[in-house]
């Protein structure tokens, strides 16, 4: 099962402190694991929302929000992709991983959905353009 896992910001990575030397070598060390295991398919530190923005969906309308956002709470400062056995192994991961914050900190697991998870809403027709999307998708990516 692939799962993210969801570091949350608090009000430094908000406002674009950078992490020092010494967790940015424990982060890596602990990336290497990830990848030595083979559990890491893709991670990446966010921007604060203050580079963002989001658009907001009513119907036909399309608003867009520049950031910065208010709730740091709701915000992401980074993210990893897991490739698991399980939701437990995902937390037995995590439980290892280096404090990503300065203070108290969270970070949230969430499983993918898998097209089996759409049962019989996932026609064959949408099954084979999802195959299609993700062969196009490796193909680009390994041009680059």
């Amino acid at each position: 099962m692939r799962v993210m896992v969801i570091i949350k910001a608090d009000k430094d990575s908000e406002a674009g402190v950078m992490p020092n030397t010494e967790l940015l070598t424990q982060m890596g060390q602990f990336n290497e694991e990830l990848v030595k295991a083979g559990v890491m398919l893709a991670g990446e530190g966010l921007h604060p929302s203050s580079k963002g923005a989001r658009v907001r969906f009513s119907g036909k309308e399309r608003t867009v929000i520049d950031g910065p956002f208010a709730e740091t709470k709701e915000l992401i400062a980074g993210f990893w992709l897991w490739q698991v056995r399980s939701m437990a192994e995902a937390i037995e991961w995590l439980k290892r991983c280096p404090n990503p914050m300065e203070g108290t900190s969270e970070v949230e697991i969430r499983p993918v959905f898998e097209m089996e998870d759409f049962g019989e809403a996932m026609s064959p027709e949408l099954r084979d353009q999802e195959d299609r999307l993700r062969t196009e998708i490796t193909a680009q990516q390994q041009k680059k």
